[in-house]
C-alpha cells in the first residue's frame, strides 16, 4: 500500500509540474529590442518616408473593410484580457487566468509611463498629409499603438497552451488588430510595431513568473 501510495504522489507531483521555459527570455528580449528601435526612429515625431508609404497602402484599402476592421481592432481593447481572463478560471487555468488580469495594468504603465513619456508623435491626423480617418482621434499622442499591446500580449500568453496551427492563428489575428488600428487611421506602422513588441515582452515576462503547469 506504501508503493502505491508513493507511486500515486509521484504521478501527482508529475502532473502538477510547473515549468518556465526559458526560451521566453529570448521572446521578451526580442520584443523589447523591436520597441526599442521603433522608439528610436520615431524618436524625433516625424515618419519617414518608408513609413509614410506603407501607412498610405494600408489606409488607402477599399472603404468597405470599415465595418470588419473596426470589429477586428475591439479585440485589443482593456476589456479583452478580462474577458479571456474569466475563461481561463472556468478552465481552471489559474496561472493563465492571473497573468491576463495582470496584462492590462502593466500594459497601462508601459503604454502611457514609459513609452509616451519618451516618444512624443502625433497621430496621422497630425502628421500623414491625406489620412483617411475612420472613427479615429485626429490629434494626440499615437506611440506606441496600445490596442496591438493587449493583442500581442493575449496572443503570447495564450500560446504555451494551443496547438501550433492555433498559435499561428492567434498571432495573424493579433496581428491584424495592428493592420486594423493603421487602416482606421489611429496609427502609423511604427506605433504597430512598438505594440507588438512591447506586447511580446510582457506576455514573455508574465508568463515566466506565472509558470506553465504541465504534465
Amino acid at each position: 500500500m506504501e508503493r502505491i501510495s508513493a507511486r500515486g504522489h509521484a504521478a501527482a507531483s508529475t502532473r502538477r509540474r510547473v515549468v518556465r521555459p526559458l526560451g521566453l527570455l529570448w521572446v521578451a528580449a526580442g520584443g523589447v529590442a523591436l520597441t526599442v528601435g521603433s522608439s528610436l526612429v520615431a524618436a524625433g515625431g516625424g515618419v519617414p518616408g518608408w513609413e509614410r508609404a506603407v501607412f498610405r497602402a494600408v489606409n488607402g484599402l477599399p472603404d468597405w473593410l470599415y465595418r470588419p476592421m473596426w470589429a477586428v481592432q475591439l479585440l485589443g481593447v482593456l476589456v479583452v484580457p478580462i474577458v479571456f481572463a474569466v475563461a481561463a478560471v472556468i478552465a481552471r487555468r489559474w496561472r493563465l487566468a492571473l497573468a491576463l488580469l495582470a496584462l492590462p495594468p502593466l500594459k497601462l504603465a508601459v503604454e502611457f509611463r514609459v513609452l509616451k513619456a519618451l516618444v512624443e508623435r502625433g497621430r496621422p491626423g497630425e502628421n500623414e498629409p491625406g489620412a483617411v480617418l475612420r472613427d479615429v482621434p485626429p490629434a494626440g499622442l499615437s506611440f506606441p499603438s496600445g490596442h496591438v499591446i493587449i493583442a500581442f500580449g493575449i496572443a503570447m500568453l495564450l500560446a504555451p497552451y494551443l496547438s501550433r496551427r492555433a498559435k499561428v492563428v492567434a498571432f495573424a489575428i493579433a496581428a491584424l488588430v495592428g493592420v486594423a488600428r493603421t487602416y482606421l487611421g489611429a496609427h502609423n506602422p511604427l506605433d504597430v510595431v512598438a505594440g507588438a513588441g512591447a506586447g511580446l515582452a510582457l506576455g514573455a515576462l508574465l508568463t515566466l513568473v506565472v509558470g506553465i503547469r504541465r504534465r
